[in-house]
């Protein structure tokens, strides 16, 4: 496999404060990787710099090989990385069918691209609400656009900022399906989220941030084997 993202030694302040400390980050072409640690650790800073959200002061950000640190998060977006943010920032006025037309391309000429219809037969639960307004959707409906609508930018890279907060169990259970279904059909996938087991099943890498530092990085068979780590870092 190839490197698609790769990022060394990032840094990354909010003001006079630093948030990020000599970040490194690989993922390959087709993984799914992960980003742990407690809240307010680093891990939405990083996704932050990836997108240009957050400018980096230091360090490089490679997305298959083009540098994006210092880039708008349009260009970046245009290169391919689409975020599926924390909090999923659904528009109220647009229907769902709508979120996804006004956000679909396919400037990678993929030969079966997502689209509306795909995006529907992938959640049938927003095909039935489609024509709902953003602020009539639950939750679980919400997040399930917010896949969908960065979906449809077609991305090279797959960002969930806390992929299943505030979910219902079983509306949890479909977005881990989902998950599970979208890494079967080799998409590069990087996501944040709190239920470690889940995420063992699901990722290939897992990198453990504490303080805006790496503190750890291995394999799911890795963390698995070492629960020493969980309560360590991640307070479990």
């Amino acid at each position: 496999m190839n490197a698609l993202l790769e990022i060394e030694s990032l840094q990354a302040a909010y003001g006079t404060s630093q948030a990020l400390f000599d970040i490194h980050l690989t993922i390959q072409e087709g993984e799914v990787a992960t980003l742990l640690g407690r809240n307010g650790m680093g891990k939405s800073t990083t996704v932050r710099a990836i997108c240009g959200l957050t400018p980096a002061s230091a360090g490089s950000i490679r997305l298959a090989g083009n540098g994006l640190a210092g880039l708008r998060p349009d260009v970046i977006a245009r290169l391919g990385v689409a975020l599926v943010p924390e909090g999923r920032q659904i528009f109220a006025n647009l229907t769902v069918k709508e979120h996804l037309v006004a956000f679909a391309a396919n400037r990678r000429a993929a030969p079966d691209p997502w689209t509306a219809a795909k995006v529907f037969a992938f959640f049938p639960q927003l095909a039935e609400r489609q024509q709902n307004l953003g602020n009539q959707l639950s939750g679980g409906e919400q997040q399930m656009l917010a896949i969908g609508r960065a979906l449809t930018t077609n991305p090279r890279l797959l960002i969930l900022d806390e992929a299943t907060e505030g979910l219902a169990p079983l509306i949890r259970e479909e977005i881990w399906r989902c998950l599970a279904a979208l890494r079967a059909a080799g998409q590069t996938i990087l996501v944040i989220d709190k239920y470690v087991e889940r995420l063992i099943a699901l990722a290939d890498r897992h990198t453990i941030i504490e303080k805006g530092r790496v503190v750890w990085h291995g394999s799911s068979v890795q963390l698995d084997a070492d629960h020493g780590i969980w309560h360590r870092y991640l307070g479990i």
